[in-house]
């Protein structure tokens, strides 16, 4: 393997660096000679220069101190490798290898884990094919509703992995980050006007007063906890089919430190701002089903708080960026004018859509949920996923016919109601799915919210002849409901009674029957 020759030097681990002392090691890692020939690529940032050869990835800390990192010395660097790794192996372990020591031998030749002193620590990694970044997806139109719901799993599942930290102050955190964004917007003032800036922080402020009883009692709760903290498209990839997170906050705790909300807030902020608000929709519902907690539900009350900070940092982050063009500060300003949206929020709305089996209730229901606001989209509450979570089975689990007495659908029912309740109550908007078949079952849903909403509620009814329905349970796979042709024909003798709600004919194609419901709804 190529080595650099390089006069012998010693190095002390705690010797203040200017970053052009780092050029030797650069321009080692950027050598093919250094990897047999093999072609290298090199990617900086402000803080780091990653070298990308067909197999391997390596990462070297920039010699540099900013206000929310110091990388000044050879010994922080070598920290801030090792708790790269340590962070990003609970999230991706196939990526992350370990930390290598370039070393400098005593004829002052450079290598890599050698006898000499270590002049430099990089963090080694898997090469993986960056078209398949999740930035590269959105940017490709990749990103469908099967995808975004892997995401919304994986994202869950990392953040019941991560640990909690107790007495972390993250309201304290959140009013902090608002005074950093109030005065690094105000520097852009040729991209942002000062009276917009007043208006969003003023918006920011009165909305931490009104949330911090809700995120002191989160973190009281265990909901606060070390989190990626930078969860963006740019840092998730698609490996072996499955989104893989990575590229986590190592130097700087604080910043990840947070409500894991605040964590998810970025990612939905980013699907946002790329204009898929659907695949936005479809991850936040995954990850509410995948967690499972009604406090969740709750906890949507400060969704539009911190999707709003996210937008508004990356504002501020895009605005101060060198050498920025014209497209730079288009996206500056797109970014504060998202913040700004984000933060008010128009009022939630309750859709209840009923039908019998077949009618294609939860395909509407996906449909619709995107197009109703606020952004990202309505929660789904699905009857027969409810159902399951009352047994404690898997979605597509079949359970038994005892699981569908009156007792237990009545069970079901008043769930429903109790999370359309809350979730109304935190001011974003749900839609709820189930069959609907009693009356008294139509005024529960309706009277759920009847106090906190006036005037929030909508009804839709689908119908569709007993041969469509029959087809399209049988045509099922791997679904929540255990529906079929024999419970398809029997709900044909049920007495609905007085039907008060829309009715829409649903016998046609997905879309026709998502264009007739629009229609109802006035959409």
């Amino acid at each position: 393997m190529f080595v650099a020759k390089l006069p012998p030097q010693r190095i002390d681990l705690n010797q203040k660096m200017n970053p052009t002392e780092q050029q030797p090691v650069i321009d080692f890692l950027a050598d093919p000679a250094t990897y047999d020939g093999a072609k290298v690529k090199r990617i900086d940032t402000h803080a780091a220069s990653v070298f990308l050869t067909p197999d391997r990835v390596l990462k070297i800390k920039r010699a540099v101190r900013f206000p929310f990192l110091d990388y000044s010395t050879l010994e922080k660097r070598k920290a801030a490798c090792e708790a790269e790794i340590e962070v990003n192996r609970l999230y991706a372990p196939e990526i992350y290898r370990g930390v290598v020591a370039i070393t400098r031998g005593a004829d002052g030749r450079l290598a890599f884990s050698g006898k000499g002193e270590p002049v430099e620590y990089a963090v080694e990694m898997a090469r993986f094919d960056e078209t398949q970044g999740f930035d590269h997806l959105a940017a490709a139109g990749r990103i469908d509703l099967v995808l975004a719901d892997a995401l919304g799993r994986a994202v869950a599942k990392a953040h019941e992995a991560v640990p909690v930290v107790e007495d972390a102050g993250f309201a304290d955190t959140l009013a902090e980050i608002i005074e950093q964004n109030d005065g690094e917007l105000r520097a852009a003032s040729e991209l942002f006007a000062a009276k917009d800036v007043d208006a969003l922080t003023a918006a920011s402020r009165d909305a931490l007063a009104r949330l911090r009883p809700l995120l002191i009692a989160r973190e009281k709760d265990g909901f606060v906890r070390r989190c990626h903290g930078d969860l963006h498209l740019g840092n998730i990839v698609l490996i072996d089919g499955a989104p893989v997170l990575f590229d986590a906050i190592e130097f700087n705790p604080k910043l990840a430190t947070i409500d894991v909300f605040y964590d998810l807030a970025f990612l939905l902020m980013d699907l946002i701002e790329r204009d898929l608000a659907a695949a936005a929709d479809a991850v936040l519902n995954r990850y509410l089903a995948a967690t499972n907690r009604d406090s969740n539900l709750n906890a949507l009350a400060a969704l539009p708080l911190l999707m709003s900070l996210r937008a508004a940092i990356r504002a501020k982050v895009t605005a101060a960026r060198p050498q920025r063009d014209a497209t730079m500060e288009k996206s500056a300003r797109d970014y504060f004018a998202l913040a700004q949206r984000l933060l008010s929020p128009p009022k939630p709305m309750l859709i209840a859509v009923g039908g019998l089996s077949g009618t294609g209730k939860s395909v509407l229901a996906r449909g619709l949920a995107a197009h109703i606001m606020p952004l990202p989209g309505a929660v789904l509450l699905r009857s027969d996923v409810m159902r399951k979570t009352l047994f404690k089975v898997a979605e597509t689990n079949r359970l038994p016919a005892s699981a569908y007495t009156p007792e237990v659908t009545a069970q079901v029912y008043a769930a429903l109601a109790n999370q359309a309740r809350r979730v109304l109550a935190a001011g974003h908007s749900a839609i709820v799915d189930a069959v609907f078949a009693k009356r008294a079952e139509r005024q529960m849903i309706a009277e759920a919210i009847a106090d906190i909403a006036p005037g929030a509620f909508h009804g839709l009814f689908l119908t569709a002849d007993i041969d469509t329905r029959v087809a399209r349970v049988g045509a099922r796979k791997a679904d929540a409901s255990d529906a079929d042709a024999a419970v398809a024909r029997a709900q044909q003798h049920y007495d609905l009674g007085l039907l008060e709600w829309a009715e829409v004919d649903a016998s046609g194609t997905p879309e026709e029957t998502l264009r007739r419901s629009r229609a109802a709804l006035r959409l």
